[in-house]
């Protein structure tokens, strides 16, 4: 098996919340991210799937180190990007991209498709100026762009190119690992295929390794080959993509897999929904013990009490419940 080029190691991501206007007060903390452990091999694609505010967004920014982390340690081909200094995270950036939701505002609208493309070229001194334009019409025509199109500013394309420029803008470096935070999310169905499909074949042709960020889990059941699904700051269930997704153990999971709509309205009429009761609990104030026990069906009084790790579930997956033995599978 191919070594891990990512590592998270208990990560956790805090944003201090303070009081007053002269004299500050510390008033706690939003736990964005609160211990997460994850690693990445070579050439894989990871999902990571989960409500709105679970930590997605926040996890992949301080994977990037765009926010710092609290605790834990990013280690990325064996250097901590928790204790690098500027002039290592600059090289850092060589092997470490990512791709945002929103391609529009992550582009300068005052920079040419050319410009844009170019300058992390010439600022890491990937190519000599000379070879710029030859480097800048290959990545074009990565992303199924014709190079002719260099020469346009991001107003001029769809939001289907813009999201292709994204993408030719993070290969530009050659990295070995790309973050890609819901990139299909703001798309039409007919699009997303389109990136996919073009993200799946550039993971291949590049051995990239990918993490995929996607409410969708019909699309990272597509493109992903493991799965780790986040709830409130924390990991609940890791494992193969196609296990986790068709057979599901944590109940959180099993409550996400239900809401899937399936194309044959027989078979959705027919099909059992879970519907989680309340909302989702604040990341300043967390339930205690299992962070899920005030929404889950088979929560017991030792649920309040044990925050569960993860561990071993069956088929190479893991999940973060203490009534794994007890909950029969396919319930």
């Amino acid at each position: 098996m191919p070594e891990n080029i990512l590592e998270l190691r208990d990560v956790k991501t805090h944003f201090p919340i303070q009081t007053g206007f002269i004299i500050k007060r510390s008033a706690g903390a939003v736990k964005a991210v609160d211990g997460v452990t994850l690693s990445v091999k070579q050439g894989e694609v990871l999902g990571l799937v989960g409500e709105s505010g679970c930590g997605k967004s926040t996890l992949a920014r301080t994977i990037l180190q765009l926010v710092p982390t609290t605790g834990g340690e990013v280690i990325l081909e064996g250097r901590s990007l928790t204790k690098a200094k500027k002039g290592e995270m600059l090289k850092c950036r060589l092997d470490l991209q990512m791709i945002f939701q929103d391609p529009y505002a992550s582009l300068n609208p005052r920079m040419t498709v050319f410009a844009t493309l170019a300058e992390p070229l010439l600022v890491h001194g990937i190519c000599r100026r000379d070879e710029v334009q030859l480097q800048v019409d290959d990545l074009m025509r990565k992303v199924g762009l014709a190079p002719r199109f260099a020469k346009k500013y991001p107003h001029e394309f769809s939001g289907g190119q813009r999201q292709r420029i994204a993408i030719a803008r993070a290969l530009a470096l050659r990295p070995k690992i790309v973050v890609a935070d819901e990139p299909v999310s703001a798309l039409d169905v007919s699009i997303q295929a389109q990136i996919l499909n073009l993200l799946a074949q550039l993971c291949r042709d590049m051995n990239l390794a990918l993490i995929f960020i996607a409410h969708d889990l019909s699309v990272v059941r597509h493109i992903s080959d493991r799965v780790a699904v986040m709830y409130l700051g924390k990991i609940v269930e890791l494992g193969p993509a196609l296990d986790v997704i068709d057979r599901p153990r944590h109940p959180y999971t099993r409550a996400l897999v239900s809401a899937i709509p399936v194309p044959d309205p027989a078979a959705e009429k027919t099909r059992k929904r879970i519907v989680l009761a309340g909302d989702p609990p604040s990341p300043i104030n967390p339930p205690s013990g299992c962070a899920f026990h005030p929404r889950c069906p088979y929560a017991i009084d030792r649920c309040r009490e044990i925050v569960p790790p993860l561990v071993p579930a069956g088929d190479g997956r893991e999940a973060a419940c203490i009534r794994l033995a007890e909950i029969p599978q396919g319930a």
